[in-house]
């Protein structure tokens, strides 16, 4: 099944509140002919448009081809959350890699907030901006470890983390389904497909060329790169794979450690001053859960909420019906609130929740896998691709070090096996245990 298309029309952004709310950019032309270039970028996402940024930023002739529009994917239908660190916890890392390399992989954490930062402020993109994440814990149990992990954030990385018993949470996100939890005021929350239609703007400025509606569907490597798509090809030195949980079959050693699943975001109507009964901080809240929940309001007062369960590569025939369930247990005074859009998206995950950057060859390059959490390492992933590119590899090595093994029965049967999984995760998250 090619996912480029199983869910959506051909060109065009989903009914999302954010496609709604943000002013497109002119169509970038269809790849027809023979195109030559340094570096060839596949994916127009925040990976491929922050990796085509820098190349072009530092004098190289760089393409872009995207199958759809640019910020079709993941980039444009995320719950915009800027997390601090890496997906996994400090605690789980320093297990993971040691000490020494969880601290590298934590400051990079911190680069890529101040990079998207940055970038947000140098090409002036307007992409409401605003800090404030709160992790939320469903039960005291779960309180008490996220408690503990903020102490250990303060006195091993000098970071500020606000630990918050029931009464302090609830005076921030009055939902009766949580038992405390932190505030981290350093990391953020953004309009998602502002900032994508931003750094593709900023990398067009910077001379990239950018090619829409231009599906890749072979790719021939060597001393340089072929990338064919249905009306013309790239020739390029360098190769730069950038398409998260839409890489098909294009290179099956990322297929194999790389899995597509989908994710599901509702927006209500306009709540006016009943805001404050779901947020009394304009902050983004992300739960505990295996299958977790992720909410924030909108500029004009909406809650954006995402969550719900589907393990098959077709989004649900009823999107609303899907994420109704777990809204209506973090605020039961929203059951029927009327909901306004409901869209989804195909993201990107790995095994160890963590990014996948690797060297698929000589001259080929791979960044996927965020796991969700894909606004500060995909905009960093790309930069660091374009680093790689010119020969400084420090920051890309790094993340090439990570344990990225394949999911049991690889590209093949992954799927499968994966929805039994998430399903044994899920019913754990119900049963409490």
């Amino acid at each position: 099944m090619n996912l480029l298309f199983s869910n959506d029309r051909r060109g065009e952004y989903p009914q999302s509140w954010y496609a709604e709310t943000a002013d497109p950019l002119p169509p970038f032309p269809v790849l027809q002919g023979t195109v030559k270039a340094d570096v060839c970028v596949v994916g127009g996402g925040y990976t491929g448009l922050s990796a085509a940024l820098h190349l072009a930023e530092a004098g190289l002739d760089v393409v872009l081809v995207e199958a759809h529009r640019v910020g079709f994917g993941a980039s444009g239908r995320n719950g915009g959350q800027l997390g601090s660190g890496q997906r996994q916890d400090q605690f789980t890392l320093e297990k993971m890699v040691g000490p020494d390399e969880a601290r590298r992989l934590w400051e990079l954490g911190e680069d890529a907030k101040a990079l998207v930062r940055d970038l947000v402020a140098r090409h002036d993109i307007d992409c409401a901006l605003k800090p404030g994440v709160a992790w939320a814990a469903t039960s005291a149990d779960s309180a008490d470890w996220i408690h503990r992990y903020a102490a250990h954030m303060g006195d091993r990385y000098g970071y500020p983390i606000e630990a918050m018993d029931k009464e302090a949470f609830h005076a921030v996100c009055p939902s009766p389904a949580y038992c405390g939890g932190m505030l981290d005021m350093g990391a953020a929350h953004l309009h998602p497909l502002r900032l994508a239609l931003g750094l593709a703007r900023a990398a067009d400025d910077a001379g990239a060329r950018i090619f829409e509606r231009s599906a890749v569907h072979h790719i021939k490597e060597g001393a340089r790169v072929t990338v064919q798509t249905e009306a013309g090809r790239v020739e390029a030195d360098h190769l730069i794979l950038a398409t998260g949980g839409y890489l098909g079959g294009l290179d099956t050693n990322v297929a194999a450690r790389v899995m597509p699943i989908n994710n599901f975001i509702v927006a209500t109507e306009p709540l006016g001053d009943a805001a404050k009964k779901v947020l009394a901080r304009d902050v983004a809240v992300a739960d505990d859960l295996f299958v977790v929940n992720y909410f924030r309001l909108s500029e004009d007062r909406r809650l954006l909420f995402g969550g719900g369960e589907s393990y098959g590569y077709r989004f649900p025939k009823d999107i609303r019906a899907t994420v109704r369930k777990p809204l209506s247990q973090i605020y039961p005074h929203l059951a029927e609130a009327p909901l306004t859009h409901a869209w989804g998206g195909t993201l990107a995950i790995t095994m160890k929740r963590l990014p996948h950057l690797a060297r698929l060859g000589s001259n080929v390059l791979s960044a996927s896998g965020y796991s969700g959490h894909g606004v500060g390492n995909a905009v960093q992933a790309g930069r660091l691709l374009a680093e790689a590119v010119r020969g400084q590899s420090e920051g890309f090595d790094t993340f090439a070090r990570l344990p990225t093994p394949v999911f049991p029965g690889g590209g093949a049967f992954r799927s499968p096996l994966l929805v039994l999984a998430m399903t044994w995760f899920s019913l754990r998250d119900r049963l409490g245990i």
